[in-house]
């Protein structure tokens, strides 16, 4: 007996992004317009300054590319609707919050993300202890 073809299609294998720059997987490139608020990471931030010469560290600059919120608290996601209107219409605020915690968790920072009129598109393990969670403009409102 002779085995029939299959009709399923084959399943494309998942991305490899294990080799990829902490950078890389945020998305910044050089000549970014970005804003840093809250995040001390200082690996991060050397990182940051060698591909992006010009990033305001704790001090919001509008339009922004990239905007690095780091809320250590749920009081912090509050500052998400003020700084929707600070990114430009492509552009995009993480979120880097720390990872496994009962007094801010993934559930608090998509639900102001949503508040604040963004849609969650990626997420990203920033640190040993932070994750980071993008939010963009809805394309309905590009």
């Amino acid at each position: 007996m002779v085995p029939r073809a299959s009709t399923k299609k084959q399943r494309v294998p998942e991305r490899d992004y294990s080799h990829r720059s902490l950078l890389d997987k945020l998305g910044v490139k050089a000549g970014q317009r970005i804003c840093v608020l809250g995040v001390e990471d200082a690996t991060f931030l050397k990182d940051l300054g060698a591909r992006v010469h010009d990033f305001a560290c704790d001090q919001q600059r509008d339009p922004a590319d990239l905007i690095f919120l780091g809320a250590e608290d749920v009081k912090t996601l509050a500052r998400l609707k003020s700084l929707a209107g600070a990114i430009q219409k492509n552009g995009a605020i993480w979120v880097v919050y720390p990872k496994g915690q009962k007094h801010i968790r993934e559930a608090d920072v998509m639900a102001a993300g949503k508040s604040a009129g963004l849609t969650d598109v990626k997420v990203c393990r920033f640190s040993e202890t932070h994750t980071a969670l993008r939010f963009v403009i809805p394309v309905a409102r590009r």
